[in-house]
């Protein structure tokens, strides 16, 4: 394995793939003023790339765009090789084939400048099956986004067997100074951490509604009217450490965790028939109503980018009343 440091100024992204998230990518990187050279083989993908974009640019506006930033700094070729060879960073967002993914990475890294990292996009394909064809595998890690990257800060930074810690470095200091919130995964794992977390939860709501608890409609309003609000602001840990009152995390632990025990024992294991499936399509539906997938992605959007601002203004982080608010919540985690 070579020695690199990867410490060179990251100024030009290539964006591999200009799919929903490739393209979200590419806003992401000219709003914070990188020049960003974009391939895909599909006849027209450069159109719905630069639409995507100008569709995007208004909600990047909102939130801030770095000195620079333009749209006119994107560059869009059919050419992969000729786009990553000028790139100091590499953004593949590819179709989730491990077969695929392994070859496709073999012509990236042999096209890419050795210095260069190359991440990838990938939702559950793990770094070590990526790299396993490479030349310079060191410099292969998985930076996974949360839809649409433009908007959510979260990036899972996850490196292979082959993946040099210097590398894994660099690329946490690259997606925080563009103003990501990048986490390191310490071992790889199929669907990372994120999903994961998301799947475990939706395993219980596929649970709940084979036994007849509540309707698909209930369920969603169980989560985002009520731990969802709490989450957009701390994760469990950090909710039950308030949660515990005064004696923070160690009261909650020995309290109202022991009672919570016997619930953990009922969490459910759904089996997914073809009923199942057919009852949550047709309370998501009704749920959704009149309403497009379009306008309730807009909808999100917009409200995405209002609790974003919302969280980047100190003086909306009222730590100063933080007894207060423990002192109110004492004993009431669960309610």
């Amino acid at each position: 394995m070579s020695e690199m440091n990867y410490d060179k100024p990251i100024r030009r992204v290539a964006i591999v793939g200009t799919g929903v998230i490739g393209a979200s990518w590419a806003a992401q990187y000219l709003a914070c003023g990188l020049d960003v050279i974009a391939t895909d083989p599909a006849p027209d993908a450069e159109a719905g790339l630069r639409k995507y974009i100008d569709d995007a640019w208004d909600a990047l506006t909102t939130l801030g765009l770095a000195p620079g930033a333009s749209r006119e700094r994107l560059t869009v070729t059919t050419d992969m090789a000729q786009a990553v060879s000028q790139a100091d960073l590499v953004q593949e967002n590819g179709p989730e084939r491990p077969e695929f993914k392994k070859r496709l990475f073999a012509d990236i890294d042999a096209a890419t400048p050795v210095d260069s990292i190359i991440a990838s996009s990938s939702s559950g394909i793990t770094p070590s099956v990526m790299q396993s064809e490479c030349k310079h595998p060191e410099r292969i890690l998985v930076g996974h986004p949360f839809n649409p990257p433009h908007l959510i800060p979260l990036v899972e930074v996850v490196g292979g067997a082959k993946t040099s810690p210097e590398a894994l470095g660099r690329a946490m200091k690259f997606y925080a100074d563009i103003g990501k919130k990048p986490i390191l995964l310490h071992k790889e794992m199929p669907g990372h951490v994120a999903n994961r977390l998301q799947i475990a939860l939706f395993r219980e709501v596929l649970y709940l509604i084979e036994q007849g608890v509540l309707s698909v409609g209930d369920a969603d309003a169980a989560v985002s009217w009520g731990p969802g609000l709490r989450w957009a602001l701390m994760g469990p840990g950090l909710q039950y450490h308030v949660s515990g009152g005064a004696g923070g995390i160690h009261h909650f632990l020995q309290g109202v965790f022991e009672g919570l025990l016997p619930v953990l024992k009922t969490l459910g294991d759904p089996v997914i028939t073809l009923e199942l499936k057919t009852r949550l399509a047709e309370g998501v539906l009704q749920e959704a109503g009149a309403r497009s997938i379009e306008q309730l992605t807009s909808w999100e959007n917009e409200q995405l980018v209002a609790l974003l601002k919302l969280r980047a203004d100190p003086n909306d982080v009222r730590l100063q009343d933080a007894e207060s608010l423990t002192h109110q919540r004492n004993g009431h985690a669960n309610e």
